[in-house]
């Protein structure tokens, strides 16, 4: 899924908006799929490739070149189908799913400056699509006064409007979620200067 720039800038104003009431910093990332390509789509075509030609000896009578072309043919087409997103997503189990994205939130966390604010008021909404996983990531500084529990609010909503193909509206309704939480125990003080680009980063 693309997000239309019209979307992007909706999610930026919200943003803004909501940066406004406090000194914490709110970055969100959405990702297409957390799940890098694996070796289980090339083990498990190479496994149909070796079984096939048995099964050919054992039940037909074609010519041996026949065989061969035929095992070929079915390894290529097992690794594109297995290869295929929402298959090799499929494949993993639920728990390894949310493992995976759960480290790439945390990747995310670091890399896009998060980590490096002075006061550690920073917060990372994440939602990656193809694992169906969303997830809060607040820094010590939030995480001292805010129990974890709290975001729950946010993250369901995001699921919610996930599930109906609404990300961008999903994003702007956690925001503001987000915001009036950070409002709350992290006021906007004199001199506070926002640190981080207000935007979003479609990975």
């Amino acid at each position: 899924m693309t997000l239309s720039v019209q979307e992007r800038e909706c999610i930026g104003r919200a943003i803004r908006a909501a940066e406004e009431r406090t000194s914490g910093e709110i970055v969100c990332v959405l990702a297409e799929t957390s799940s890098s390509v694996s070796m289980l789509p090339v083990l498990l075509a190479t496994f149909v490739a070796l079984v096939l030609p048995w099964l050919l000896v054992a039940f037909t009578a074609m010519p041996v070149y026949r065989i061969l072309t035929l095992q070929i043919l079915s390894f290529l087409v097992s690794l594109a189908i297995l290869c295929w997103q929402p298959v090799r997503v499929a494949l993993m189990p639920r728990r390894a799913r949310r493992a995976v994205a759960h480290r790439v939130a945390m990747e995310q966390f670091r890399e896009r400056g998060l980590a490096r604010k002075k006061d550690r008021t920073g917060i990372l909404i994440f939602v990656s699509l193809a694992e169906r996983y969303a997830r809060i990531v607040a820094d010590e500084g939030i995480s001292q006064c805010v129990p974890q529990a709290r975001w729950q609010t946010a993250v369901d909503t995001l699921i919610a409007h996930a599930r109906t193909d609404r990300v961008a509206d999903g994003f702007v309704a956690a925001i503001e979620i987000c915001g009036a939480e950070l409002a709350a125990h992290f006021p906007r003080t004199e001199g506070n200067r926002d640190e981080l680009p207000d935007r979003i980063y479609v990975i």
